[in-house]
């Protein structure tokens, strides 16, 4: 069309066929072809259908957890492994770096928890009566026995009964109408503390930060990562 218009201007013998003549269609603008679907791998074994299920089942376990870690190079180190070559890190590194991260993501997960905890035990170390050792541990007399205090190498048996910071308990031996009987240095670093300031006879209310409690793992499915825990026990006799 643009060749006719040309020749019409300069000799003006064929403007009139140029406008006449119709308008040529615009050719359809082509789509770009969508990007070819990933292959399906053929099954054609046990082997292979076993090979992508336990495939599906890691990942699937796994993405649930994987955080902000690099997907990319996570399979490319599990390629370079089957292959045979060489890690990039030592074992020793490697174990490092995977205690570290993990460290880091229960702590991020049991941030909320964690918060609530210290904010209470920051305020409540204020409240009358309540007493707070070099640990963190704090602790209200809530009856003074007079026997004999247990070591750390006695048994002490006790009624106690444990709930987290919203009040859930979580267990009660006065429920299961009989004591505990356990080694002092067989229990959580707060019971270890605790029952070693408590003379037979007393009964103690324990408020005991996550760092001397189940830590930022928890005790699932009772207890949160991160959780403070709140006791009241009761030493009932010591064994020597």
């Amino acid at each position: 069309m643009k060749y006719l218009f040309t020749i019409g201007l300069l000799t003006g013998s064929l403007s009139l066929f140029a406008q006449s003549k119709p308008k040529p269609k615009p050719a359809p603008v082509k789509k770009a072809a969508p990007a070819p679907a990933a292959a399906t791998p053929a099954l054609k074994t046990l082997a292979d259908s076993a090979s992508y299920a336990i495939g599906v089942n890691v990942a699937q376990s796994m993405k649930k957890d994987l955080g902000d870690l690099n997907t990319g190079i996570m399979m490319n180190a599990m390629k370079a492994t089957f292959e045979g070559k060489k890690p990039l890190l030592n074992e020793d590194v490697l174990m490092n770096v995977i205690m570290t991260y993990s460290e880091k993501a229960k702590e991020a997960e049991a941030q909320e928890t964690v918060d609530a905890g210290r904010a209470f035990l920051s305020k409540n170390k204020t409240q009358q009566g309540v007493t707070t050792t070099a640990s963190g541990l704090q602790y209200i007399v809530l009856k003074e026995g007079t026997g004999e205090k247990p070591g750390p190498n006695d048994t002490a048996i006790c009624h106690y009964r444990g709930s987290l910071l919203d009040s859930t308990e979580f267990d009660n031996s006065y429920d299961r109408g009989e004591p505990l009987t356990i080694p002092v240095s067989g229990v959580i670093k707060g019971w270890t503390e605790g029952l070693q300031l408590m003379n037979k006879g007393s009964k103690y209310k324990f408020f005991i930060p996550y760092e001397l409690g189940y830590g930022l793992r928890g005790a699932p499915p009772t207890i949160p990562g991160g959780s403070m825990l709140i006791f009241e026990v009761e030493l009932v006799d010591v064994k020597k």
